[in-house]
């Protein structure tokens, strides 16, 4: 791993950390293939929105004791188990939380890791994320293949907004105020990486849902 935190991001939230080329080529293809072992037990879905039902343009699975997830029924939402097979997620495997030890030493360990992939003309918009009963703990997102541009606000809705590329092997950490900062991803850049097999950017992400007691 290499350990290039540039701290210079122009961000008007205080608590994101940037850890450029975080990432070596040869740990990103490890965890491209641990990502297709985890579809492969608990497959990608299309979730979709709580009160519209329509669809999200990523496709997601998770890997953990919980996975996040929306649709239409039970809204925004944590479970243990996959919505359409009824199974336990696979477990995180410990390369991936490596990853959360090597950079939050101190915190506990994650809970749900949320894979998303963004095809070509995948989109994300501005939200917070907020579901989580410890909102304390921050949330660590790795970003794998295509390059993505990324979009970040305050912590109301609305307000001045930065945005700047996230390229594979990127690590991102959301913590302190920027741990609940509208944020999202504006588009993805096709054929700027062939980590993947097809064009997409592959995003995981990392999250402590409960709280310690």
């Amino acid at each position: 791993m290499q350990q290039n935190h540039t701290g210079k991001l122009p961000n008007p939230v205080k608590g994101l950390d940037f850890f450029k080329d975080y990432l070596q080529p040869q740990k990103q293809t490890r965890l491209v293939e641990l990502a297709r072992e985890i579809a492969s037990e608990a497959p990608l879905f299309r979730p979709a929105m709580p009160r519209t039902g329509k669809q999200l343009s990523v496709q997601m699975t998770n890997c953990g004791k919980l996975g996040w997830l929306t649709d239409q029924k039970g809204g925004y939402r944590y479970q243990e188990t996959h919505p359409q097979t009824d199974k336990p997620w696979p477990p995180i495997p410990d390369e991936i939380l490596e990853i959360w030890a090597s950079l939050l030493p101190d915190q506990p360990l994650p809970e749900a890791c949320l894979i998303n992939f963004y095809e070509t003309g995948a989109k994300m918009g501005m939200h917070q994320d907020r579901d989580e009963q410890n909102l304390e703990v921050p949330v660590l997102s790795i970003s794998l293949g295509d390059t993505c541009r990324f979009r970040i606000g305050g912590t109301q809705r609305g307000g001045k907004t930065t945005s700047f590329l996230l390229e594979s092997g990127d690590v991102l950490i959301m913590g302190g105020k920027a741990r609940l900062a509208y944020h999202g991803v504006d588009r993805i850049y096709s054929g700027t990486s062939d980590l993947l097999e097809k064009d997409g950017r592959l995003n995981m992400t990392l999250r402590r849902v409960s709280v310690i007691r």
